[in-house]
């Protein structure tokens, strides 16, 4: 079986005047400040900014896992920050995959049965030729009758961005895929994800602090202070790394 980008729309992920603020009078904190933003379905983005300017929060109001104070969110062509939690739930989890530092894969479980988790969880049939596919997408090269104990830390995290792909989702969401990797796994680890966004027309979203792995996207989007504060087309890690110096990052 052939894996399928989703239906073509124009934006894969709007955010609309998105405001999150944390807290009230005083101690009120605005992790994310009237931020406006569309990304192209089919394409790969990383989000990068200094410590504390809203990378992780964006990255949550974009998936719909937490609500916008202000302001709205789409995924593909449906408005998702005004959802019931029940109604956003069953939403992330036909439509929306995630991928953390952590692998997050369950130890009992085979790698077959950790890929195909999202999709027995949602009630679906498990199709083997699928799980076996989107193996192949990840460039994943185990058996998928071990267990993740057996694999090393980038074959682990290449089970996990095989879990996220196997419900043919409108959009990836990533958070710091790499950091727990070493420089030479990381590198070979967001090598595979270009190719497999190239492959299969994935929408990818990447938060990250690391210009090397942020050099692999489309497009760079830069925040600070919870703030848009520009963005680079294909920008080399150098150029990335320069503009998180202005930025204030080091």
């Amino acid at each position: 079986m052939t894996i399928h980008a989703p239906e073509r729309t124009s934006f894969a992920v709007r955010l609309d005047s998105v405001s999150k603020v944390y807290g009230t009078g005083e101690s009120a904190v605005r992790a994310l400040d009237n931020v406006s933003i569309a990304m192209p379905r089919g394409t790969f983005t990383a989000v990068m900014g200094p410590s504390g300017s809203g990378k992780s929060t964006f990255l949550h109001c974009a998936a719909a896992l937490d609500r916008p104070t202000s302001g709205r969110v789409w995924l593909g062509d449906e408005e998702r920050s005004g959802k019931k939690e029940t109604a956003l739930t069953e939403f992330r989890r036909e439509h929306v995959g995630f991928v953390f530092q952590a692998y997050n894969l369950l130890g009992w479980l085979t790698v077959e049965e950790n890929i195909s988790l999202p999709l027995r969880l949602a009630g679906r049939t498990v199709d083997r030729d699928l799980v076996r596919e989107v193996a192949s997408v990840v460039e994943l090269g185990v058996k998928l009758d071990q267990r993740p104990s057996q694999l090393s830390g980038g074959q682990q995290q290449r089970v996990a961005l095989a879990r996220a792909l196997v419900t043919q989702p409108e959009v990836v969401f990533l958070d710091e895929p790499t950091g727990a990797l070493d420089t030479r796994t990381a590198r070979q680890v967001l090598q595979m994800l270009r190719q497999a966004v190239k492959r299969t027309g994935q929408t990818t979203v990447m938060v990250t602090h690391d210009p090397v792995a942020a050099s692999f996207a489309d497009s760079v989007v830069f925040l600070a202070d919870g703030r848009l504060a520009g963005s680079m087309t294909a920008p080399s890690p150098a150029q990335i790394a320069e503009r998180m110096t202005s930025l204030g990052e080091w």
